[in-house]
């Protein structure tokens, strides 16, 4: 069973999952009709460009802080820019190698071993420093740069779309990435909310970017720093009560609001992914509104920077960064050319990128015939280890409690992709559900009745929730079950990208967020999907979901998170469906404390 969403919590986070949204430069002079380009050498050319020579940024005056969104971008000519970044084990320390293909030649380049520690992008690649009027340098900093972040193209021949994934995770138990700047395109430096705002008065400056000594001799990158100058203005919230919906909608949002609150609302009313929806672009947003979460202000930017929230990049306790509008157009290209940002969103003569990806859709009725379950590839789902792992009291629903709160996530590793469809019957509370089955051309070949599917509609759910996908357990340190968490019904939406190097992994799946994924009361049908390569992050952090601990005595307990509990669902694998994180209890009733030791090298509760 689930429960509402609570409100004003904060909660511990951390996580980035990188500004996400392609998008398409708006510029006097450039055709859409362009054919598409061809990757034709093997050794890519990577230049840091900018976009504007200046740019206005806010600092407000009740949440102070500037989001240094500069407007510079790496871009990839002579090839795309491919990075593979892997771990064998949670024991096994992350490598990234480079990709270079040349036609159907593709050779590697390993990365200095140590580089790259996480899965959240290159660290310390871009230096900045700003000065202030006088001269003064006020701030100095390194930045670290993920390659799938906003991007956009720099030349009308470039390909049209992007295979590169749209973010870079950074769950802390990912086992595999893939990023990429594409031939032709160019990605922004800026790390949206995954950067900290800074500290700068109101006034003038000027900004100096440039690319890290070690990454320019790495990737062959030019030692071109560039030059921004940027103008600082003050603003707040009174001030702006009078300029109606507009100015509200632009409200800012705070790092630690950022970083707190928000940053458990991914699945909102999804089953469990209680209070940790992502917010998104408008239309977006309203749909998760609809599902409990509290709709994500965007970011104080500026108009040169197009920064501005968009669909989902994981329901995990992490907040997605802001995305930019791909202002990636070479610098002299734009020294006579007179450019605007058009407004984030898909329309007529716009696809930007920020549109949500849809759900699946669901088989219009119910299979007839025989149930087969025939020799094809089949989804393996696995477990990850539970973590954001904390202890809470029982809020206003049940004072005088302790719990302890969680993150869990299954995941598909393939080779194939979970379809599981919902079909109702009139007059029944309950659908019925099927687990389908594709060959290689991926043509439907199969399917075999799974359990049911549950209509819940409390306030902040109103979805379509699968039973039997996942169970939660506290066991004590002999692996003996103690509690059980009282979740039981899920709906399944990608929202982490756990491992994009497996075979078959979709680096663009859909169904990436609640609002397309869950039907609605009235639905005949429901299709809900668990693609190869991404996961599905739910938050334990309600009373009826997380533990209660209030009567269990202090030592050590292990979390399970159990896939597929009673084995409804057909896999490849039946035998890797369990993961334990070892938990030690402390403290006294109503102070209840948890020490989470590290999960081999993964040092993260």
């Amino acid at each position: 069973m689930m429960t509402r969403p609570q409100q004003g919590r904060t909660h511990r986070l951390t996580r980035p999952s990188i500004a996400i949204a392609a998008a398409v430069a708006v510029t006097a002079g450039v055709v859409a009709a362009a054919p598409d380009a061809k990757t034709a050498e093997p050794t890519p050319k990577l230049s840091l460009i900018a976009a504007s020579t200046s740019v206005t940024l806010d600092s407000w005056k009740d949440d102070p802080g500037v989001y240094l969104d500069l407007g510079t971008y790496l871009t990839s000519e002579n090839g795309a820019f491919e990075l593979k970044v892997t771990r064998k084990s949670y024991k096994d320390p992350v490598v990234a190698t480079q990709v270079l293909r040349n036609g159907k030649k593709t050779t590697t380049k390993a990365l200095p071993a140590g580089l790259v520690k996480d899965f959240s992008g290159l660290p310390g690649f871009a230096q900045v420093s700003v000065t202030d009027a006088a001269g003064k340098t006020v701030l100095k900093q390194t930045e670290a740069f993920c390659p799938n972040n906003a991007s956009g193209r720099i030349r009308p021949d470039a390909p049209a779309q992007s295979k590169y994934p749209q973010s870079c995770p950074v769950n802390p138990f990912t086992l595999g990435s893939v990023w990429g700047v594409e031939n032709g395109w160019a990605s922004n430096t800026y790390a949206g909310y995954y950067a900290k705002p800074v500290q700068l008065a109101a006034g003038t400056y000027t900004a100096k970017i440039s690319v890290t000594k070690k990454y320019r001799d790495l990737f062959g990158i030019a030692n071109k720093p560039q030059t921004v100058k940027v103008t600082v203005r003050e603003r707040s919230w009174e001030e702006e009560e009078g300029s109606g919906s507009a100015a509200r909608s632009a409200a800012p949002q705070s790092a630690k609001s950022a970083a707190g609150t928000q940053g458990h609302a991914g699945h909102a009313g999804h089953g469990g992914h209680e209070g940790h929806q992502q917010a998104t672009d408008a239309p977006a947003a309203s749909a998760h509104a609809a599902h409990g979460a509290p709709a994500r202000p965007e970011a104080p930017a500026a108009r040169t920077t197009g920064a501005a929230p968009t669909f989902n990049v994981g329901h995990g306790p992490y907040p997605p960064a802001p995305p930019a509008l791909p202002w990636a157009l070479k610098k002299e290209s734009l020294q006579r050319q007179a450019f605007s940002a058009a407004k984030v969103g898909d329309r007529a003569g716009q696809t930007d990128g920020s549109r949500q990806a849809p759900g699946a859709k669901a088989n219009a009725k119910r299979p007839t015939g025989k149930a087969t379950v025939p020799d094809v590839p089949k989804p393996d789902l696995r477990s990850l280890p539970a973590y954001g792992i904390t202890v809470s009291d029982g809020y206003e629903d049940v004072p005088g409690k302790d719990y302890l709160a969680f993150s869990a996530n299954v995941w598909n590793a393939g080779p194939a992709k979970l379809v599981v469809d919902g079909f109702r019957s009139p007059g029944k509370e309950l659908m019925d559900a099927y687990q389908y089955f594709y060959d290689a051309k991926g043509k439907q070949v199969g399917y075999t009745p799974t359990g049911t599917m549950e209509w819940d509609p409390r306030p902040g759910h109103e979805h379509w929730h699968f039973t039997d996908f996942a169970s939660y357990r506290l066991l004590k340190a002999d692996k003996k079950e103690s509690v059980r968490s009282g979740k039981e019904a899920f709906c399944l939406a990608n929202t982490d990208a756990v491992d994009y190097t497996v075979k078959n992994a979709n680096w663009h799946p859909g169904n990436t967020d609640l609002s397309t994924a869950c039907g609605q009361e009235n639905s005949i049908s429901v299709r809900e999907v668990l693609d190869v390569g991404s996961g599905d992050t739910y938050t334990q952090d309600l009373p009826g979901q997380s533990f209660d601990i209030t009567g269990l005595p202090n030592g050590t307990y292990y979390i399970q998170v159990l896939a597929n509990p009673e084995n409804r669902l057909k896999e490849t694998n039946h035998k890797n469906n369990s993961a334990l994180r070892k938990v030690v209890l402390g403290g006294k009733k109503g102070a209840r404390t948890v020490q989470v030791p590290a999960h081999d090298l993964v040092n993260a509760n």
